[in-house]
């Protein structure tokens, strides 16, 4: 079912509930791109970050610390390279450092602002931007700026939920273009596994069909209550 289908459905059904019972709702556009069995086999905790309301100014915050960085040497190139268009990935490889992730509501677009901060030993923090819009032949967007943004297809797997990409375009004005196979820096995946105890794990992994893992990364969060 379309997103924007689902949504208007439960938007309907909640007119019959008490408004603290369908307040429990919460945001529905990520849930509206899983069927309702994927949905329900993810755990509470995972529908509960994913479902948060950030309306009127409200912040989710998640602290944690990066465990794991892998980078080719290609993959380290790639990253420079990319800092003309923002610097979308991680440049250190330091690990045990901290990382905060952010997540605003997103006014002009109607999307999310996920801001990444990762630490390092040696200069300062990188601070990734990027912004998810429910939008696109998946129903879901990276937009990371410059006119470019990756398609998104959400999957759950092993009780995790996960992003692929699927398909990297450029836009310029009005026109859109997807970017041949050959600009394609690879697969990216990123990996939203719960832990337990309200603590997650954040991984990304982008590969090349040619040149194999380009960059893995991970991080143990914990979210900061207000």
């Amino acid at each position: 079912m379309p997103a924007t289908a689902y949504i208007e459905q439960q938007q309907q059904r909640d007119k019959s509930v008490p408004r603290d019972v369908s307040s429990v709702l919460g945001d529905l556009r990520f849930r509206a791109l899983l069927d309702e069995e994927d949905w329900n086999a993810l755990p509470e905790a995972v529908r509960r970050r994913f479902s948060k309301r950030l309306s009127g100014g409200a912040t989710a915050v998640y602290v944690g610390t990066i465990t794991d960085v892998r980078m080719s040497l290609p993959g380290r190139l790639l990253a420079h390279a990319l800092r003309v268009v923002g610097a979308p990935l991680p440049l250190s490889r330091d690990t045990g450092v901290p990382s905060v992730v952010t997540v605003t509501e997103d006014v002009a677009t109607g999307g999310q602002i996920w801001t990444r901060l990762y630490a390092n030993r040696t200069s300062f923090p990188q601070v990734i931007h990027s912004a998810k819009r429910f939008s696109g032949t998946t129903g879901l967007e990276e937009y990371i700026g410059f006119g470019i943004s990756m398609a998104l297809n959400v999957r759950v797997r092993n009780g995790a939920l996960v992003f692929e990409s699927a398909g990297y375009l450029l836009r310029i004005g009005r026109l859109s273009l997807r970017l041949p196979r050959l600009l394609d820096p690879g697969k990216l995946e990123v990996r939203h596994t719960d832990l337990g105890d309200g603590r997650f794990e954040f991984s990304l992994h982008l590969a090349h069909a040619l040149l194999g893992e380009l960059v893995h990364q991970a991080g143990i969060y914990r979210e900061e209550m207000p």
